[in-house]
């Protein structure tokens, strides 16, 4: 039995809920969501609450049954209050800024590095600190982890890109004689 799965769900006021063969679409004030789900999870939308229960009791259907529950607590709360993710770039000679719908990046390469920012994104470049915001909390987490990979920091000096909070292991470097 999952627990996340067996949960209701609250629709909060303000947000639309809708199914129509496999395809759940969530509409706020924020913006529009839809996902396809395997017909494996019967999701049941009531007044204001949401109900799932799955078809047969094999493993599969089982583990579907929480995540199809995550993903739709998800999207009722990305339509109302957008997620974001902070992204910090340290190190002499890092820029970074937006122009237009791209990323430009000054990351110690030969080369600029130019990101396309996803169309339901919005983002921010304020000097090297970086807010990526958006409705749907799956693209958003992959995105910034996307621009993350491009210049990982390093444990010696702490340079290059890190989430805001997170903590870099440090590295002793080499001794002197």
């Amino acid at each position: 039995m999952s627990k996340i799965g067996k949960q209701e769900i609250q629709i909060t006021p303000g947000v639309k809920v809708s199914q129509v063969s496999g395809v759940f679409t969530v509409v706020g004030p924020k913006g529009t969501l839809t996902k396809n789900f395997r017909d494996d999870i019967v999701i049941t939308i009531t007044d204001k609450i949401i109900t799932l229960l799955p078809k047969r009791n094999d493993k599969f259907s089982k583990s579907l049954w929480g995540t199809y529950a995550s993903h739709i607590k998800n999207m009722i709360e990305g339509v109302e209050k957008p997620y974001s993710k902070k992204l910090i770039l340290e190190g002499v000679g890092f820029k970074s800024e937006i122009k237009g719908k791209e990323f430009h990046f000054a990351l110690g390469f030969s080369h600029p590095v130019v990101v396309k920012i996803p169309d339901t994104i919005t983002a921010t470049a304020d000097k090297n600190n970086i807010t990526i915001t958006g409705a749907d909390k799956e693209l958003v987490g992959s995105f910034s982890a996307s621009i993350r990979a491009l210049k990982k920091p390093e444990p010696y000096k702490g340079k290059g890109m890190r989430y805001e909070g997170e903590v870099i292991r440090r590295k002793q470097g080499k001794k002197t004689a």
